[in-house]
């Protein structure tokens, strides 16, 4: 009984005339989230204004360097990309295609079609996370990964007692 309530709301719904649609940001965003967690991919590169930008001030736009051509049941995605030392570039490619794909179409039903990567950089990731601190970092002081651990090393080193010979 509830299967043909459910079968009979649904061609209600088909019923209703309408039209979804997606702004090209919200798409760039959903494919910038997705791409956040991928092995070897360290950073979806945003091109040189937006880097002088990150630079400057922290920016966490996950739709830097994420364009895409949004039609109606179809996307096209463009993305350059800053890959890890040592990573297999032709499998992270893969990864990139299937991970967009995926969350594109589970969130919006659109179909991806093509997807071009640029790699603009290799880099470690010690060089890429020194390249990310930004002149903001660095002006308040919350940029080095060394000053922090001096600095938990002085305190435990302040906080064990003195020891009597």
């Amino acid at each position: 009984m509830a299967l043909e309530r459910n079968s009979k709301q649904n061609s209600e719904v088909q019923k209703i005339k309408g039209e979804l649609t997606y702004e090209d940001r919200v798409l760039q965003k959903i494919i910038g989230i997705a791409l956040s967690h991928i092995d070897g991919l360290l950073t979806v590169d945003g091109g040189f204004f937006s880097n002088l930008t990150d630079k400057i001030v922290n920016n966490d736009d996950v739709t830097d360097g994420v364009d895409v051509e949004v039609g109606k049941k179809q996307v096209a995605v463009d993305i350059d990309i800053i890959a890890e030392y040592g990573t297999d570039i032709s499998k992270l490619y893969d990864d990139i295609k299937e991970k967009i794909s995926s969350k594109v179409k589970a969130m919006t039903n659109l179909e991806v079609v093509e997807v071009n990567v640029n790699v603009s950089d290799i880099k470690t990731k010690k060089e890429h996370e020194k390249d990310s601190v930004s002149l903001q970092d660095r002006l308040t002081g919350n940029n080095d990964e060394e000053d922090q651990k001096k600095e938990k090393k002085e305190k435990k080193a302040n906080s064990q007692p003195d020891r009597v010979h």
